[in-house]
């Protein structure tokens, strides 16, 4: 070959290399930009509280407070969520952490826990009540004292039933602190291993529809005991609070939440329009 043919191949060469090369480089950077261009936010729930958050036949994460979130977040531009089940107790470690950036559980609202997060605008409400067995002598929430119950430490239900003891110290309630989950409780009261339990009408009518729990009867709480539904943040996530509730709100004036609440929590469970702000 001739020193002519040698040079032009090698100069061909040289510039088939750098081509490639830049090729790599636009497509590296395409790449780079395509995965950096949403903000990346982790929701945890515990994934076991029908009918807020449960995993369906196929092992996916659903439930009201899981569709409110996808519904929130669906089509949008800034953020890109993903869904992890966690421990109760570790969705607030995870937000003390930033490991999580969102929590959603049937969220009640505490003192003591808007002191560290922030809470959205309400998506549900949700009446607690009191359930024990049909032939309880338990008729109203001022006949537990001195029965037996099961508790999750750090819940709303524990810190009422915590500050119940302090005003009947004679006769206290025994609480039993444990990590199992509402389900379970419901069939420890039903068997009869505890007296009663506290939780919220929506997940409690549920589960004894859906677990066959015959032997439990639902007696309505005092009017002061009505709590809402939120979301939760960090307490770093001013903006993606933000976002949220004006979606919140949206989907409260288009109807989707009413929607999502007939389907989940079968029937009309929404917050009182002047508190979704």
């Amino acid at each position: 070959m001739s020193l002519k043919k040698i040079l032009s191949f090698g100069a061909l060469s040289l510039a088939t290399v750098a081509l490639l090369a830049a090729c790599g480089s636009n497509n590296s950077k395409s790449s780079d930009s395509s995965s950096k261009g949403k903000e990346k936010i982790t929701l945890a729930t515990v994934g076991t509280t029908r009918p807020f958050s449960y995993e369906d036949e196929k092992g996916n994460l659903t439930g009201y407070d899981i569709e409110v979130a996808k519904a929130i977040f669906k089509d949008s531009d800034k953020y890109e969520v993903t869904y992890q089940k966690t421990e109760w107790s570790s969705i607030f470690t995870g937000l003390d952490s930033d490991k999580f950036q969102m929590g959603a559980n049937n969220i009640s609202y505490t003192k003591e826990r808007a002191n560290k997060y922030l809470y959205s605008n309400p998506i549900a409400s949700n009446p607690n009540v009191l359930v024990v067995p049909k032939d309880s002598n338990i008729k109203s929430y001022d006949d537990i004292v001195g029965h037996s119950t099961q508790v999750v430490q750090g819940t709303t239900s524990a810190a009422q039933l915590e500050a119940f003891n302090k005003e009947h110290d004679s006769n206290p309630v025994k609480l039993n602190y444990t990590s199992e989950n509402i389900s379970t409780m419901l069939r420890n009261v039903n068997e009869g291993q505890y007296d009663f339990k506290i939780f919220d009408k929506i997940a409690v009518n549920a589960i004894i529809k859906s677990q066959g729990l015959d032997n439990l009867k639902v007696i309505d709480m005092p009017s002061d005991q009505q709590p809402y539904v939120y979301l939760i943040f960090g307490h770093d996530q001013k903006d993606l609070q933000a976002f949220a509730d004006k979606r919140i709100k949206e989907l409260y004036k288009d109807g989707t939440l009413e929607k999502l609440s007939e389907k989940y929590l079968e029937g009309n469970y929404l917050p009182k329009e002047e508190d979704v702000k």
